[in-house]
């Protein structure tokens, strides 16, 4: 399979800098896309180019390498900026650093240097793809189980709701009523249920529930149930 080179961006006013960056990463198969100022950068980021990589120097004239930084991460905090930099500037270069550059150079560099920080940052970013594509998964797996569990639950709740109208109706068959009492008594529960603004899962369960209270004289014998007089002390 064909490995997708990452998208840098280099960011320089001195255009030779701009240009021996160009080849010397055109020449490891990157794709380079370079500008002169922080406001073209921008413009570059807000634009359809996907950059995965920023290079920039840090002494630019309006808008600093710094402010840039600060400008990107506000756009994607994650994104790898390295930060091209002289050793007068160094304390900018470590403060840059604490707002979160990813990686600084300091000019003249050996171009091993580049290349070396740029291949830091594309393992970071693809550490970060990793990470992001198996929180998806993760979260995916767990969006589907927790659908399952919904749907096993709806399932037993209309399952437990048959049995109880099955046994209605035998109790209703058996004596009507009986059976007429027992569906009154559901509804008398959803009303009461309702008037004491219960909450709704309450008044759901009770409603279905509530007729079970008599359905008992189901297994009582016929000769006890149904018979017309007074029962005997036996």
């Amino acid at each position: 399979m064909t490995e997708i080179k990452p998208n840098i961006l280099v960011v320089d006013d001195d255009p030779y800098v701009r240009e021996s960056a160009s080849l010397l990463l055109g020449g490891r198969h990157y794709s380079v896309i370079t500008c002169e100022s922080a406001k073209e950068a921008i413009e570059i980021m807000l634009g359809k180019n996907n950059i995965d990589i920023v290079l920039t120097d840090v002494r630019m004239p309006v808008v600093s390498g710094v402010e840039l930084l600060e400008k990107i991460h506000a756009l994607n905090p994650e994104l790898p900026v390295i930060l091209m930099t002289a050793y007068a500037e160094l304390d900018v270069a470590v403060d840059a650093i604490k707002k979160g550059a990813f990686d600084f150079l300091i000019k003249p560099y050996h171009p091993s240097y580049l290349i070396h920080a740029i291949e830091r940052a594309v393992k970071y970013s693809n550490l970060l793809q990793i990470e992001r594509n198996y929180k998806a998964n993760l979260e995916d797996t767990v969006r589907k189980k927790t659908q399952a569990l919904a749907d096993a639950l709806i399932m037993v709740k209309n399952m437990s709701k048959e049995v109880i109208l099955r046994l209605t109706a035998a109790a209703e068959y058996r004596d009507t009523d009986t059976g007429i009492h027992i569906v009154r008594i559901g509804l008398y529960s959803n009303k009461l249920a309702e008037a004491l603004n219960l909450p709704a899962d309450f008044i759901e369960a009770i409603t279905f529930t509530s007729p079970m209270h008599d359905i008992g004289k189901i297994g009582i014998p016929d000769s006890i149930l149904l018979k017309p007089g007074s029962l005997t002390e036996e």
